[in-house]
């Protein structure tokens, strides 16, 4: 699905290549008004602000610690036009391919109408920044926000929704129709709020957990037990009932415990 969600303006921009432009104010006042100050922050990054309908609200409220992050060169110059305030910290750069660490100091909050080919990614990143990055608010793929929200035993429960839910509270805030878009997309979007828990570290390898994590789901259908064959698990571990059922049914706790199992069969 390639198709990016940004803001607009009361002025019409130039439709690009796979976006739609949200048009409804009210439901860009709900969004930007999601953010709940969790954590402490100060500053937040927006991405992706297109031509500022996020922005204009966001604005009101953060004012001089409002920070921007934008790929099209034309919406760019749309918001250094519209919104000079924010001069310098308008930032012509992929989120993606940016140090966040360079360009964002101390504890900062993400909002976004997200692109929905590269939302995956951007939470990723997040998982990188994440003693940083108390508070996330998204509008992405309403098929992947059910999958981010997602409890253990879910069909739709994944790679992320493990990775993301060990260290945050993740809510399914509200459904956006296409008909609020030009021009309306084919498929329905979501809002999410995601706030950072209080676990500072898992009480496990944190690499060999994601690794476990990943492992599992690149073969959903198979039990653990065969999908983790290629990690080489020692022979004391396998007659563990954890590895009897499919990576869709264990917990974040079951994967942690999982994982502190195997590290320990290592050693």
């Amino acid at each position: 699905m390639k198709e990016h969600h940004t803001g607009q303006s009361s002025v019409k921009p130039k439709k690009h290549l796979g976006q739609h432009f949200l048009k409804d104010q009210h439901i860009a006042e709900q969004i930007a008004g999601s953010l709940t100050m969790h954590g402490g922050y100060e500053k937040v990054l927006e991405i992706g602000p297109g031509t500022g309908v996020l922005t204009k609200f966001l604005a009101k409220s953060f004012k001089e610690h409002l920070y921007l992050i934008e790929l099209d060169g034309e919406s760019v110059a749309y918001l250094q036009q519209h919104y000079t305030e924010l001069q310098e910290r308008i930032f012509h750069q992929d989120f993606l391919k940016t140090d966040i660490a360079t360009l964002m100091q101390g504890n900062f909050a993400i909002i976004g109408n997200f692109p929905y080919n590269i939302s995956s990614q951007i939470f990723f990143k997040v998982l990188d920044e994440k003693d940083r990055i108390p508070e996330v608010v998204g509008m992405l793929q309403k098929e992947v926000a059910d999958r981010l929200c997602a409890a253990h035993g879910n069909k739709t429960y994944g790679i992320l929704s493990v990775l993301l839910q060990a260290y945050y509270d993740i809510e399914y805030l509200f459904t956006v129709e296409p008909h609020v878009f030009f021009p309306p997309p084919k498929v329905r979007s979501a809002v999410i709020r995601l706030k950072r828990n209080q676990v500072q570290q898992l009480a496990c390898d944190e690499k060999l957990f994601k690794r476990v994590v990943k492992q599992g789901f690149n073969n959903r259908r198979k039990t653990l037990r065969n999908a983790l064959k290629p990690m080489n698990l020692a022979e004391s571990l396998k007659p563990d009932s954890l590895l009897d059922q499919r990576a869709e049914q264990l917990s974040v706790a079951d994967f942690v415990e999982l994982t502190q199992k195997i590290e320990a069969s290592w050693s």
